[in-house]
């Protein structure tokens, strides 16, 4: 999508500080962090939610999920919440589908 931050992130448009890349997911820290560790977790192809999500991307989304607990060692979190907010403007901010990987003593309420 041409317009979508995080499809020219994942091109390398624009830059992140990258914890972890492969050829179909990409985790990188929040530039707003909410947590002690604050990652985002992302397919590198474009999903806009889980409302949207068609059979050739299951692969991928397995793929990432698979990965997320790899990110979460790697940043030294022994625990974490993982959060997908899904939906409109407002309950989802980058219409790109991905995950808030948050860690630390001081995790947000709901």
């Amino acid at each position: 999508m041409d317009n979508c931050i995080f499809c020219k992130i994942a091109k390398g448009e624009i830059p992140a500080k990258t914890v972890y890349e492969d050829a179909h997911v990409m985790a990188f820290h929040d530039i707003a962090p909410k947590a002690d560790t604050h990652i985002l977790v992302i397919p590198k192809t474009h999903i806009t939610n889980l409302m949207t999500v068609g059979e050739r991307d299951w692969p991928v989304l397995t793929h990432l999920m698979n990965k997320v607990n790899h990110i979460a060692a790697a940043q030294g979190l022994e625990g974490f919440r993982l959060i997908s907010n899904n939906g409109t403007k407002g309950s989802q901010e980058v219409m790109h589908m991905h995950w808030h990987v948050l860690g630390g003593d001081q995790l947000p309420g709901f």
